[in-house]
């Protein structure tokens, strides 16, 4: 029997899902995200919206799994002037 799990390199979230309502340069955040899912540690990410349009970089600073779910602590690194679409 495998773990089903997803490998992502962006980090997109809907507004139920905690997408910040602020983004400044060092907040820090913590979201949750259904299944489990491997991120790359400690580099930048692109945080996306919704509608796959691209607003900050972020940093996850701390990845765990626990009862199919995967959370995320994360770090605002840069923020962009005009989001950009990524999709």
């Amino acid at each position: 029997m495998g773990m089903p799990c997803e490998v992502n390199t962006i980090l997109k979230l809907k507004p139920s899902q905690g997408y910040p309502a602020r983004l400044e340069i060092g907040d820090r955040h913590q979201i949750d995200k259904d299944g489990y899912r491997i991120f790359p540690l400690d580099v930048p990410l692109c945080l996306v919206d919704e509608h796959w349009l691209a607003h900050a970089d972020i940093v996850i600073e701390k990845l765990t799994w626990e009862h199919q779910t995967t959370h995320l602590q994360f770090r605002v690194a840069r923020r962009y002037p005009v989001p950009f679409a990524t999709k």
